[in-house]
C-alpha cells in the first residue's frame, strides 16, 4: 500500500559551493519556508550552506 499524501514532502538539499546534495523530508505545516542549512560537503571536504530544492 502507498503512503496517504500528508503533511511530509521529500526535498533535496543542494551545495552552494558544488554539485552535491542531501534528500531529506520537511514537514510543510511546520516549516513553510525554505531551509537553509550548513552541512558537510565531501566534495569540497568542508561544511558549506545548502539550499532547499525541489526533486524532480
Amino acid at each position: 500500500m502507498a503512503k496517504a499524501a500528508g503533511a511530509r514532502e521529500k526535498i533535496k538539499m543542494t551545495s552552494t559551493v558544488s554539485e552535491y546534495f542531501y534528500t531529506t523530508y520537511k514537514n510543510r505545516r511546520n516549516t513553510t519556508e525554505k531551509l537553509e542549512l550548513v552541512k558537510y560537503d565531501p566534495i569540497v571536504r568542508k561544511r558549506v550552506l545548502f539550499k532547499e530544492g525541489r526533486i524532480k
